[in-house]
């Protein structure tokens, strides 16, 4: 069985996960709310998406 010659020094550990994090999604405001909503996706507050009503929320 293999076995690493030397130890994973912390900074080399670290610098590898550097890119090794959580993404935050893109989010905008709708234009018909105010709300904070994800991109490309009908608001859940109101249910408008460009400028249409294409989702009824029960209220």
């Amino acid at each position: 069985m293999a076995v690493p010659f030397r130890r994973t020094s912390k900074a080399v550990k670290r610098k590898r996960r550097t890119h090794f994090k959580l993404a935050v999604p893109g989010m905008t405001t709708c234009p018909n709310c105010g709300e904070m909503k994800l991109s490309h996706r009908a608001c859940r507050a109101c249910g408008y998406y460009k400028g249409r009503a294409v989702v009824t929320v029960a209220e």
